[in-house]
């Protein structure tokens, strides 16, 4: 199953992708559901759609070398002594990940809960 096609992540990178790049992309849209529907099976369709075109774009990047890996939120770089240092902050490059605004888009968040076991009886449920 896939919530978006190939087409979908072509039309909205606004470029076209090579066939190797679509083939990837194919593969890379069923894991992508995969992952949706291990956090958040029961989503809103367009919310999962827009989940997976955007974790699958994430993934591809956008087809040019500029020597920034995708994603980078820090970075440096040095000339003679030959230096690189990233800091790459949801995932590793190219990895399928859940950003935390499209956590939110599946209704999932920052929720905040406590259980007390203390607090349930025998066959009665907790407080």
């Amino acid at each position: 199953m896939m919530y978006a096609t190939v087409q979908d992540v072509q039309a909205r990178m606004l470029r076209t992708l090579s066939e190797d790049e679509q083939n990837v992309c194919k593969k890379l849209l069923q894991d992508a559901a995969e992952i949706i529907d291990a956090f958040a099976s029961g989503a809103d369709e367009e919310k999962k759609f827009i989940v997976s075109y955007r974790m699958v774009m994430r993934a591809l990047g956008d087809g040019t070398d500029t020597g920034v890996p995708l994603g980078a939120t820090q970075g440096s770089q040095s000339a003679l002594g030959y230096s690189q240092s990233w800091t790459i902050s949801n995932g590793a490059n190219g990895e399928l990940y859940l950003s935390k605004i499209e956590k939110r888009l599946l209704g999932l968040g920052d929720r905040i809960g406590a259980y007390n076991p203390l607090d349930c009886r025998p066959k009665g449920g907790c407080l």
